[in-house]
């Protein structure tokens, strides 16, 4: 084990563990071995049930998933429940969607153990906007089209979105935004009057990687009303730039067909 603090008998180990996007063939080798060793797994929302497969069926679960205003547990919470169960003696999995230290609060989590002297290993996951973009076709850098990229989260706070504008509206370069659903309109209306161009296009990709992925296509302008009509929910990721003109030419993944 390469933790940075030495389990001992009386004193459990926690692995923060990213459980990637959703196909849980995009774990990696080292978090699939420690599911299947676990005595007991702390999950969020975004992990997928077929990540939750890999666990032991004495594996003690506990849901501890966060959705737009409904908090199963405050993040305070979270991080008492990982040092009680640690100092329990247990092997305790802490399984965060994508990677947990991309919007993952991954950190302030170790900060706590660290704190109180528990042991603790991080095994890195497939971020959202890595694993989503790759399943949609659309590479976030391209020589003829985008030599940046930037990750974003899109939550409102009273309604605004409180982002540094003039750094998304830069040209040639990729813009991915985290938990920007429900703030698109506002979004899209700020990078436009912030200088960028109305038509520039815009994909929002819902569970991606999954059977039940879905993307709309559209531009500024039109995105909003799109994904309205379509009637996308959470989870969802923007993606927005001149690299998802690709999408057309480099979309390989093909779900499985809604069941009537």
């Amino acid at each position: 084990m390469s933790s940075l603090h030495p389990a001992n008998k009386t004193t459990g180990c926690v692995y923060l563990i990213g459980a990637g996007p959703g196909d849980a063939e995009l774990l990696t080798l080292r978090a699939a071995r420690l599911l299947r060793g676990a005595d007991v797994v702390v999950y969020d929302n975004l992990v997928s049930s077929d990540v939750l497969d890999f666990l032991p069926p004495s594996a003690q679960r506990v849901y501890a998933g966060k959705r737009r205003n409904e908090h199963t547990m405050r993040q305070e919470q979270i991080n008492d429940l990982l040092v009680k169960l640690a100092r329990e003696g247990k092997q305790v999995v802490r399984l965060k969607g994508g990677d947990p230290f991309i919007f993952g609060r991954g950190g302030e989590e170790l900060q706590t153990l660290a704190a109180h002297g528990v042991a603790f290993e991080v095994i890195p996951g497939v971020t959202a906007a890595s694993g989503v973009s790759s399943y949609a076709g659309i590479p976030l850098t391209h020589r003829d089209y985008a030599q940046t990229c930037l990750f974003v989260t899109g939550h409102l706070k009273d309604g605004t979105a409180d982002l540094d504008w003039p750094s998304l509206v830069r040209p040639n370069q990729t813009v991915v935004i985290y938990m920007g659903l429900s703030g698109l309109p506002e979004i899209c209306k700020q990078l436009i009057q912030h200088g960028a161009p109305a038509e520039l296009p815009v994909a929002v990709v819902q569970d991606g990687s999954t059977q039940t992925q879905r993307v709309v296509i559209g531009t500024l302008t039109s995105i909003p009303e799109r994904v309205a009509t379509q009637q996308l929910k959470s989870p969802s990721l923007t993606i927005i730039g001149n690299v998802v003109k690709l999408h057309a030419e480099l979309a390989w993944f093909k779900p499985c067909p809604p069941q009537p």
